[in-house]
């Protein structure tokens, strides 16, 4: 549809101003009139034509991930920028009521510049002088909203990065000054000064640079949230009706809960979100990170149906929050955030069970699994976690924000009351199923800092409770001498190999003692790193009694053929039901494992925070390949979280974390730690009881180690 010189004239306004008829005419003659219908988008965030816009009739508003930025009157224009430079589009345009716009395309532009250059070099400065206003005015606004200078101390500084001096602008992108990979994997975030931040951070001091990739815990965990929050944003062009809320890690993948949907649909969902998120990954879609005010954000969240967010909220220490976005979807920035959506990789999207599974690419996963095996995986942390869960539920518990106000509420004490007594009633429970099942032999088996040694001593009060007689074996005590322990790849002694238990004497005395024979127990003496045969502690199984095994390897299998068929009950001991934050992020159960052990050793073995974090990879190392690999073999299993314990490990925590120097390699953990207490309110020890687990890592324990 043509434009006049009259209307053009009448509706050009800046743009227009002070060209001659002959030049009205000439940019006329390139117009093309387009009309809108209300609620039209003109222009999509993300998108990349390059066209301007100027508004005739009508009104429309400008939208940045869901956030009205602008709005657009008769005569005012946008997009201009597009004709300049190529780039995505910043926002979203909306028509608000029937808008008739007149374009010019880039072509338009470039045939105007070349047959009229007058007239496209006064469009041209009115492009870059509205471009200068609005710069001005969003400066003088952040300047008022964040209180800061608006010059930097200095223009340039020097820094370290990846080893190599360099001069940089001050506020430079640390993303800029790294390469897009190391090796195949995709760099994800960055250390400076070994604290981890998003590529996006601003460097305004001297200091060292390092690339994070998925090759590092961190990195993992930074490149698995980028995916999860595409998902969000896949979901949310896919279907604005669709809730997803991601629960646990399942190590390879994880389960996403789907609100208001059938288990029919799945299927169908899942492909379309699958493509939908290729298709982003394929746009390269950009990630944003902005920082609200906690108000702002508050507001934000509950409109958008995250009510566990406005209760974090609450309790929040300082007046901004991060938040993160590949779009349209905001969630809390809690850790720091990923690249592009073109560096995170395909991943997969599948049904399983009611559920939706997020399975993650080659450069995120440890491993590739067939969906046999994810089933599997699946349907085991299902049995693991769902009691927990539904109780949690039931007690209005379905966040950490949801903690928080019950604390602050007063409720501490019935929190731990409750907490202390679903543990009391899962153990009575596991001793119940042991006595029916005939079991001779209970193996007990879980992770570093689980809370295995006061889960046996409560099982043996509840065993005894029901007439049988526990005794301990400790399978550490049926180490071989130290020089016939076998060696690991780089020569080192492998001390949790199966072959570093003398088998043949486990094998002795586990076939004596189910058959009722007595047998003299070993023991091991660390320092010396020989076997003592000869301790004068006999044990002789009565018709009732059992025997409770403890070590890494009591899930193996090789232990069960050890004994006669069906004399073997295998319980495995970890903390896994954690609370989310919002629908994206949630506590890991590793970080509660890990600050357990940093409080335990710091009282009990005179190991400080440092040391602790330093001899975690390789603890968690072999538990991947001694432990949770026969998780799936166990018969029972307790899970040791409770929704208090980090509100009680922070009264000590925070002191030890700050105790790590901030040149140490442990730093960069100690201060993710440190962020996470921080969203925790803390409990004081008086309240805990002396049998509970948490009381196995900060002391005054009711039972004797």
């Amino acid at each position: 549809m043509p434009i006049s010189r009259d209307e053009l004239r009448r509706a050009g306004g800046e743009l227009t101003e002070g060209l001659t008829a002959d030049q009205v005419d000439a940019l006329t003659e390139r117009l093309t009139c387009e009309a809108f219908a209300e609620d039209a988008v003109v222009v999509q965030e993300g998108a990349r034509d390059r066209t301007l816009y100027l508004v005739l009739e009508g009104e429309a508003e400008a939208s940045r991930g869901g956030v009205v930025v602008a709005r657009m009157l008769p005569g005012e224009y946008f997009g201009e920028l597009g004709l300049l430079v190529e780039a995505p589009r910043a926002a979203t345009v909306t028509a608000t009521a029937p808008l008739l716009v007149a374009t010019l395309a880039l072509d338009a532009y470039r045939a105007l510049a070349a047959a009229h250059p007058a007239v496209a070099l006064r469009l041209t400065e009115r492009f870059v002088a509205g471009l200068r206003t609005r710069l001005t005015d969003v400066s003088d606004t952040l300047g008022a909203l964040l209180r800061e200078r608006s010059l930097p101390r200095r223009a340039r500084l020097q820094v370290t990065v990846l080893g190599h001096r360099k001069d940089v602008p001050t506020g430079v992108a640390v993303g800029s000054l790294l390469p897009a990979t190391v090796g195949d994997l995709p760099v994800v975030a960055a250390l400076i000064d070994r604290r981890p931040v998003s590529l996006g951070e601003r460097v305004t001091s001297p200091c060292t640079i390092a690339a994070i990739t998925p090759a590092t815990a961190d990195g993992e965990r930074i490149h698995r949230r980028g995916l999860a929050l595409l998902l969000l944003e896949a979901a949310r062009r896919v279907d604005p009706t669709v809730e997803l809320a991601f629960g646990h890690s399942l190590g390879f993948g994880q389960r996403v809960r789907v609100r208001g949907r059938i288990k029919d649909e799945l299927p169908a969902l899942a492909a379309r979100l699958e493509a939908e998120l290729a298709a982003l990954v394929a746009a390269d879609l950009p990630v944003r990170e902005e920082l609200w005010y906690v108000d702002e954000a508050r507001e934000y969240f509950t409109d958008a149906g995250w009510p566990e967010v406005g209760a974090l909220l609450e309790s929040w220490l300082g007046p901004l929050v991060p938040v993160s976005t590949f779009g349209q979807v905001h969630a809390l920035a809690l850790d720091p955030v990923g690249p592009s959506a073109g560096a995170l990789g395909g991943a997969r999207v599948l049904p399983e069970d009611g559920e939706l599974l997020l399975v993650y690419p080659p450069a995120s996963a440890a491993r590739p699994v067939d969906d046999a095996e994810l089933r599997q995986t699946r349907a085991i942390l299902q049995r693991m976690t769902s009691v927990q869960e539904r109780w949690l539920e039931a007690l209005g518990v379905d966040s950490v924000g949801a903690f928080n106000r019950l604390c602050v509420g007063g409720k501490v004490s019935d929190l731990i009351r409750v907490a202390e007594g679903y543990h009391e009633r899962r153990v009575s429970e596991i001793a119940d199923q042991i006595r029916h099942s005939g079991a001779r032999l209970v193996a007990i088996a879980g992770p570093s800092s689980s809370g295995k040694t006061t889960f046996i001593k409560r099982l043996r009060t509840q065993l005894q409770v029901l007439g049988a007689t526990p005794y301990e074996l400790s399978l550490d005590d049926y180490y071989v001498d130290r020089e016939r322990t076998p060696r690991d790849a780089s020569g080192e002694y492998d001390f949790e190999a199966f072959d570093a238990l003398e088998v043949e004497l486990l094998t002795d005395h586990l076939g004596r003692l189910c058959g009722g024979e007595e047998v003299e127990l070993p023991r091991y003496d660390f320092r010396r790193g020989a076997s003592v045969r000869k301790t004068g502690r006999t044990v002789r199984l009565g018709a009732h009694d059992v025997l409770l095994a403890e070590g890494i390897h009591g899930l193996n299998p090789r232990l069960a053929e050890l004994v006669p068929p069906g004399a073997v009950f295998a319980v495995f001991v970890c903390p896994l039901t954690q609370l989310p934050f919002d629908r994206l992020s949630r506590v890991h159960t590793s970080d509660v494992r890990l600050l357990r052990r940093i409080v335990r050793d710091r009282h009990s073995r005179g190991h400080d925070a440092a040391a602790s974090i330093a001899r975690w990879p390789s603890v968690r190392a072999g538990e991947r390949r001694h432990i949770f690999p026969y998780q799936h073999r166990a018969d029972a299993v307790f899970d040791t979280s409770l929704i208090y314990e980090l509100s009680v490990l922070k009264v000590y925590a925070q002191r030890y974390l700050l105790e790590v120097p901030t040149t140490h390699p442990s730093y960069t953990m100690a201060y993710r730690l440190q962020q996470l207490l921080e969203r925790f309110v803390p409990i004081y020890p008086d309240h805990v009881p002396p049998t509970s687990i948490v009381r196995e890592f900060i002391g005054a324990s009711g039972f004797e180690y």
